[in-house]
């Protein structure tokens, strides 16, 4: 039995991967979403909680992570993120192999990855979609976002490899600086050839 063809799908902050992720999963391709798997085994008894706390004391709280208060003990502090992605990233990595596993019978399936090629996932899949927008487009939309100010996403913005490096890199691009529809028609035309 073959095994799906894997998409790896990324794009920086505000690039809009959420909804192109959802139109992937519209057309019938299985979606599985990084970041929500780490908001899950962050949440209200998630399986991360006990270990980010023991890790990050007063990090967590009935509702799980408090994302503010880990990441006030992680902004800026190299070490303490490895720490962090020590205890989140093999936990995700083992929630993709169920997945995998579970749409093995399925012709291709997707992995919404932010970080695809800052952290090598880029070298364990198939074939690779960038999600991308105009500059402008992206610091409006990151900067609408409740709680976000422009250091945060200044932050955000230079862990993340560039937009233009990323297209560089990709095997398709999708522009989602254009309508929805227009974008919904590209991601369905590049469902049909894939």
């Amino acid at each position: 039995m073959s095994k799906p063809k894997i998409i790896g799908l990324t794009g920086s902050i505000g690039m809009g991967k959420s909804t192109v992720a959802a139109m992937f999963a519209e057309a019938g391709i299985p979606v599985f979403d990084a970041d929500a798997e780490v908001r899950r085994m962050q949440g209200p008894g998630g399986e991360l909680v006990p270990a980010i706390e023991a890790a990050f004391p007063g990090s967590t709280g009935p509702e799980g992570v408090d994302r503010d208060r880990l990441g006030h003990q992680v902004f800026a502090d190299k070490a303490a993120l490895a720490r962090l992605e020590a205890i989140v990233h093999p936990a995700v990595a083992a929630k993709r192999a169920a997945f995998l596993k579970e749409h093995a019978d399925k012709r291709a399936v997707v992995f919404d990855i932010p970080l695809l090629f800052e952290r090598g996932g880029h070298e364990a899949v198939d074939t690779i979609v960038v999600v991308s927008a105009p500059e402008d487009v992206q610091r409006a939309r990151v900067l609408a976002r409740p709680g976000m100010t422009e250091q945060k996403f200044e932050h955000i913005y230079g862990l993340q490899l560039h937009d233009s490096e990323k297209r560089e890199r990709a095997d398709h691009v999708i522009d989602t600086g254009t309508s929805l529809e227009e974008t919904r028609r590209e991601v369905l035309a590049l469902v049909a050839s894939l």
